[in-house]
């Protein structure tokens, strides 16, 4: 098979539905490819039936769902001969027997099992700065492997979203000759001039977007020159941190607030009252209102109750009779408080929590100043977890020293906690990349603190994962032609995995894995079970389950006759709780896959489709005298449809449509100005009323909104001037200066009234003037260019309404090679931070210098 890079099959980007999050189906068509000759028929040669747009009931998690009629087997074309039936499993490897079901449920796997010590871990996302997150990462079982496997392999799943396809398939565009002589395991980009942005000469620095630069942090290690592919077992030489911050102790409430139980006021110890406040601060949230989250707090806030007793002798047995109200008030009160500090107290605030945590943001890697991520230890509380995870409402116990163990070099001085206590185990192992660890009490999950995203090691990592995915453009056509023919084995766990690969290819679903009882009832593909797929003839599969943080992955899909008849006899004789590819599992497909490419999994198929698909939408747009704000729109567009590819659905914002309402008032008064300035143009030449330019009249202003609008407008002009009047006469006291007296403000305070006396007038009359002159030539342009900004206003409203249920960030993040983004930028002429935050930026400083001709 040819390795030129710049040629793609037509199954090169995965078939998908435009897919509407919150259950709302669209119909997905995967081509049928006849023989081997790629030709793919047309989605107008497929008929459905009438009940195809009818969404399935979605199981709830942790309970069976109600039983259902199965349907019976569907005697068609579809169906296989005898030859067709696979074998019970391989004559060479016979298949190991099932585990023993309880409940309906398969039992634990032994991969599943928590090691007691942590093991070596490689350097995976770390957590929200602001803290550990509830679902932080989950040390892998070590196995002895003789290739050392590579730092970035495993890092592609950190999303808070699921998968859903797109609708059709894009066709490839040509590239650049450069494109396809560059190897895919390419050391580092060439440094380039791109936007505003100029390099600076011989400082050994990135190409920086801004000037400005945090003199803290020093130079940025150039890694990707040096040693790109982090190669050997030692990831450092020398360590030197200040361990993690612990948050303060628990401050008991005044005297005066206290929670009520049957009426009553209770003296509670601070432990059980601490947990109370946990609650009570949360009373008027959704959780609050949850019924698991009520149980689970109640059953461990009794178990801190009859440890630590009321110290009145109130007995606490019924949650129906707690009213926590008081702590709710007290704390709203205090947050009240916050918000009135003045910004002066605010920074003080701000800065004297910055001090001290200042030794603790930053370590010491091979002499270098790398910065560190998540140092803060995550307070105790009550856990929320993901979607309908059954442990929600569990009390998260207080961190302590005892409970961490130091990873830091052998010379370096062992830092001393910030509170009481001695750190559980110092081991000085330079083969990992987590500088502390410890295990959490919800759910045994090791929690780590890495350096933050924008080191060499976070930045190595995440290179080698995007380099994994565009090797596997070479060998994607020879693995699917291999699967495509194990579709028809004889062997039931081959074609078992073949139709698991043509669904992970496909449909970019997860791999899935098996879930504890104790955890929320969520499947990936190797998980599925019979009742989350349903079969419609001739050849239409409906996905029904909820997927990674109890996303609803609902989606119908055409698909290949072979696959359609796989999935039949998949069901045959089974129960809708059954497992529907029970002889393959997530370790075995992985196994598989490694053996086609060395260190392939299936999520590396997930990162090579998004990221595939990304480039190939890109380069569809044409941008050739496109504005700003059109450019953006077609890179949201782009990213909007591998984020329904990938599933990565959101609720919409609360505040959503308030914001859409702040944007339409926004779009509405840049509409009013530009009228104002039409009616001065009117009112100094009648003319330009008959100008087509000009003739239209601002339609969605009536005469209501005006006067509204006009109001609010007087209102911020007297604001302005209160405070200008105020700065003014502080500044004069400084320079030891009389202050002006008060009827200077009142002197301009009636100059604006007599400014919005006059706009009164002029409504309707469709004439204005303007407080200065100006020519009828400078009064055009400045129409013009509200024009400019109302249309491209416009389409940042369509885009901000189209994205409002899908998270754009998780494929920008995690799936799609920042290097596509780097060059689009260059090759538009589009500042990349219109589109990457100052912290993605950080984060991939190796992307930032790519050559604008660069293909994924």
């Amino acid at each position: 098979m040819s390795s030129d890079s710049a040629m793609f099959s037509d199954d090169d980007r995965p078939l998908a539905a435009k897919a509407t999050p919150n259950g709302k189906n669209h119909t997905t068509s995967i081509p049928k490819v006849n023989g081997t000759n790629g030709h793919i028929k047309k989605e107008e040669d497929y008929e459905m039936s009438e009940g195809d747009d009818q969404p399935l009931a979605t199981r709830k998690p942790g309970k069976a769902s109600p039983p259902r009629k199965r349907k019976k087997a569907i005697n068609s074309d579809a169906s296989s001969s005898d030859d067709d039936v696979p074998l019970a499993s391989s004559p060479a490897k016979p298949a190991k027997p099932a585990p023993k079901k309880q409940n309906g449920k398969s039992g634990p796997s032994k991969e599943r099992a928590v090691n007691k010590k942590p093991p070596k871990k490689k350097a995976k996302q770390e957590s929200d700065a602001s803290g550990l997150s509830d679902e932080d990462v989950k040390p892998p079982v070590v196995k002895k492997r003789k290739a050392r496997k590579l730092k970035g392999e495993n890092n592609a799943e950190e999303s808070s979203d699921d998968d859903r396809p797109l609708t059709k398939k894009m066709e490839p565009k040509g590239r650049t000759k450069a494109a396809q002589e560059e190897p895919s395991g390419s050391e580092g980009p060439k440094a380039k001039k791109r936007g505003k942005a100029k390099k600076e000469e011989d400082s050994g620095t990135p190409v920086k977007t801004k000037k400005k630069k945090d003199e803290e942090e020093g130079e940025v290690f150039r890694w990707w020159e040096q040693d790109p592919n982090g190669d050997g077992s030692a990831k450092w030489t020398t360590l030197e941190h200040s361990g993690v911050f612990f948050p303060p102790p628990y401050e008991p409430l005044p005297s005066h607030v206290k929670m009520k139980y049957n009426g009553k006021s209770v003296d509670l110890s601070p432990e059980a009252e601490e947990v109370a406040g946990f609650y009570g601060a949360m009373l008027e949230t959704p959780h609050a209102q949850d019924a698991v989250f009520n149980k689970n707090f109640f059953e461990d806030w009794k178990k801190v109750l009859k440890d630590h007793p009321s110290q009145d002798g109130t007995k606490i047995t019924s949650f129906e009779l707690c009213d926590f109200r008081p702590m709710f008030e007290y704390f709203e009160s205090e947050k009240a408080k916050k918000k009135a500090l003045t910004s002066e107290e605010k920074k003080a605030a701000k800065k004297a929590k910055d001090d001290m945590e200042l030794k603790y943001t930053h370590c010491s890697l091979d002499g270098r100043k790398e910065k560190v991520g998540n140092f803060r230890v995550e307070p105790p509380g009550l856990f929320r977890g993901r979607g309908e995870h059954p442990k929600k409402g569990a009390l998260k116990l207080r961190v302590r020293p005892e409970d961490i163990t130091l990873n830091i070099g052998k010379d370096a001085p062992i830092p001393v906690p910030n509170v009481p206590g001695k750190w559980k185990a110092v081991q000085h192992d330079n083969t990992v990349t987590w500088l502390a660890n410890w295990t959490e009490n919800i759910n045994g999950n090791h929690k780590y603190v890495f350096l933050a995203a924008g080191s060499s090691l976070k930045g190595q990592s995440d290179m080698q994962k995007f380099e994994k995915a565009r090797e596997l453009k070479k060998h994607v056509d020879r693995i699917r032609l291999s699967y495509q023919n194990d579709l028809k084995s004889k062997v039931m766990a081959d074609r078992q995995r073949a139709t698991a690969m043509y669904f992970i290819d496909k449909l970019a679903l997860r791999a899935g894995n098996e879930k504890g009882e104790d955890e929320a009832d969520t499947v990936g593909c190797c998980s599925l079970r019979c009742e989350h797929v349903t079969l419609e003839a001739p050849d239409s599969i409906t996905f029904d389950f909820l997927g990674k943080d109890s996303i609803r992955y609902y989606n119908q899909v055409r698909v290949e006759p072979q696959v359609f008849k796989n999935i039949r006899i998949f069901k045959e004789n089974k129960n809708d709780d059954d497992s529907l590819f029970d002889r393959v599992n997530t370790s075995s497909l992985n196994k598989h896959l490694n053996n086609e490419m060395k260190g392939l999994t299936a999520k590396v198929f997930r990162t090579f489709n998004a990221s595939i698909t990304f480039q190939h939408l890109l380069d569809e747009e044409p941008l050739a005298n496109a504005t700003l704000q059109e450019k953006l729109n077609a890179y949201n567009r782009a990213n909007r449809e591998v984020a329904i590819l990938c599933n990565h659905q959101r609720a919409a914002p609360k505040t959503h449509d308030q914001s859409m309402e702040r944007m339409r008032n926004k779009y509405r008064a840049l509409k009013y100005e530009r009228m104002k300035l039409r009616h001065t143009l009117f009112a100094i030449d009648t003319k330009f009323k008959k100008s087509k330019k000009y003739a239209d009249d601002e339609s969605d202003l009536d005469d209501d909104w005006i006067a509204t609008h006009e109001d609010q407008l007087k209102e911020k002009e007297f604001e302005k001037a209160e405070k200008k009047f105020t700065r003014d006469n502080e500044k004069l006291v400084e320079e030891g200066k009389q202050p002006h007296d008060k009827s200077i403000l009142k002197e301009r305070l009636d100059a604006i009234k007599e400014d919005f006396k006059r706009l009164t007038k002029e409504r309707g009359t469709k004439k204005a003037a303007l407080k200065r002159e100006k020519s009828t030539e400078k009064i055009e342009e400045m129409v013009d260019k509200l024009t400019d900004k109302v249309k491209a206003f416009k389409l940042q409203m369509i885009d901000r309404d189209e994205t409002k249920e899908i998270a754009l960030g998780t494929s920008k993040i995690n799936y799609l090679d920042p290097r596509i983004t780097a060059a689009w930028c260059q090759i538009h002429d589009v500042p990349i931070e219109k589109i990457f935050s100052k912290t993605l930026v950080t984060k991939f400083p190796w992307a930032m210098e790519v050559e604008p001709d660069w293909k994924f």
